[in-house]
């Protein structure tokens, strides 16, 4: 019996909650023109002033890879199989 009365209640609350609901219709411009010669922009422009910026000390890493003086081994076996 509870469970008939609790489903009755919330059929009825929610048909009650949506009539409440009012029926809104957003209507919106098809076309709006824009006259950018009679926009006028007043102010300065101007130099932003002395700005200057201090150098800052680069740091050198160490490669931590092994030099090497060629690498014609592999362009050899590049070569080789695009043949």
């Amino acid at each position: 019996m509870k469970i008939l009365v609790t489903a009755l209640f919330f059929i009825l609350s929610g048909t009650v909650l949506a009539q409440t609901k009012p029926n809104v219709r957003y209507e919106y411009k098809k076309f709006e023109k824009f006259d950018f010669e009679e926009i006028g922009v007043e102010g300065e422009a101007g130099a932003p002033g002395d700005i200057s910026i201090s150098p800052r000390l680069r740091k050198e890493f160490k490669n931590k890879l092994p030099e090497r003086p060629n690498f014609n081994k592999e362009m050899k076996k590049a070569v080789e199989g695009i043949r």
